[in-house]
C-alpha cells in the first residue's frame, strides 16, 4: 500500500453518514442525490421534466421518518406509536378531514406494527418504504413528484377525453 491515500486512485466511492472522512453539506448533498435520480428518469425513463424544477421551500418537504404508502401514494410522518402526524398526497398536503378518511378517527396507521425494516412486501410486492436516513430524503421528495406528475398526466389525459380515469391510488 502507498504512503498516501488519493481518491484518484479509487473506481467507486461510498457515502456513509455514520463513517465518514469528512463532513457533509446535507442541503447540496440532497440537491446532487435529487438531481441525480431525477435526472436520469426524465432522460432515459421518459418522466416529466417537471421533476427537475425544484424551489428552495420544496426542501421543506424532507425530514427523517418519512413512510412512502406505495398501496395509496400518501407520505406519512409517524409519532412513535403509529399515530398519523401529517400526510401528504405527492407533495400536497392533507386536510384533517383527509387525514380522518384515510386514517379513521385516532389516524391509525394500518402497517405500523410491521414497520422494522426499510420495506415491506405483501404478495410479492412492496406497500411501503420508511426513509430513515438522510441520504434517502431526496427519494422521499422524488416519490412524492412523481406522484404529482402522475395525478398531472390523469388530469391531462381525462381533459382531452381520451382516457377516462377515477383515481389512479
Amino acid at each position: 500500500m502507498s504512503e498516501y491515500f488519493s481518491l484518484s486512485d479509487c473506481d467507486v466511492i461510498g457515502f456513509d453518514l455514520d463513517h465518514t472522512l469528512c463532513r457533509y453539506h446535507l442541503k447540496e448533498t440532497s440537491r446532487l442525490i435529487y438531481e441525480s435520480f431525477a435526472r436520469y428518469l426524465v432522460e432515459h425513463k421518459g418522466y416529466d421534466k417537471d421533476l427537475l424544477n425544484l424551489t428552495p421551500a420544496t426542501w421543506d418537504f424532507c425530514f427523517k421518518g418519512l413512510v412512502v404508502d406505495l398501496e395509496d401514494g400518501n407520505i406519512v410522518k409517524l409519532a412513535e406509536d403509529g399515530t398519523v402526524l401529517r400526510a401528504t398526497h405527492g407533495t400536497n398536503d392533507l386536510s384533517t378531514e383527509e387525514l380522518m378518511k384515510h386514517y379513521g378517527p385516532k389516524r391509525e396507521w394500518k402497517h405500523f406494527n410491521s414497520l422494522s425494516t426499510s420495506f415491506t412486501r405483501s404478495g410479492g410486492m412492496v406497500i411501503y418504504y420508511f426513509y430513515d436516513n438522510y441520504f434517502d430524503l431526496p427519494g422521499a421528495l422524488l416519490c412524492g413528484k412523481v406522484v404529482d406528475m402522475l395525478h398531472k398526466v390523469i388530469c391531462v389525459l381525462i381533459t382531452t377525453g381520451i382516457f377516462i380515469c377515477r383515481s389512479i391510488f
